[in-house]
């Protein structure tokens, strides 16, 4: 029989590389669909905001989806897990706060994926923003409100 991993057991050898393009995901507790808009939805954005403000990253793209984010950043001098513990705990306060609500808003971990240096990170780009249209939120790209990206 496999051995199945938790998601702890595949964080030990995990390792962050400065100057390296991330593919990140978080989700929130339960997937309680909590981002339905802007309004709602601008803690999380500000949080990402603010990460890059602080030159943790470069944010290059994301898109916030009612239960999830998606973010593709170029990771500077912090460790990814350091980066993502401050947008998590940024976020989940003023979101809190804004909600009059208590407690996660995140799931614990994230998932990453490293991209190679012959990914083409536009593609990967255009992936990410077109989550919504393959989620049924809207029709086109535009029609959208809650992402953005470097090349626009």
């Amino acid at each position: 029989m496999p051995t199945r991993y938790q998601s702890k057991e595949i964080r030990k050898g995990r390792h962050s590389e400065a100057d390296r393009q991330y593919l990140i995901t978080l989700v929130t507790a339960n997937r309680e669909a909590l981002f339905t808009s802007w309004r709602v939805a601008y803690p999380v954005i500000d949080a990402l905001k603010c990460a890059q403000r602080d030159a943790d990253v470069e944010s290059l793209c994301w898109v916030v989806m009612p239960d999830h984010l998606h973010w593709l950043i170029e990771l500077k001098n912090e460790s990814l897990s350091s980066v993502l513990g401050r947008l998590k705990s940024r976020s989940t306060v003023a979101m809190n706060r804004l909600l009059s609500r208590s407690g996660p808003l995140w799931q614990k971990g994230f998932h990453d994926r490293a991209l190679r240096r012959e990914d083409d990170v536009k593609k990967v780009a255009r992936y990410i923003v077109s989550n919504p249209v393959r989620a049924g939120l809207a029709k086109k790209i535009g029609d959208y409100p809650m992402w953005d990206a470097v090349w626009l």
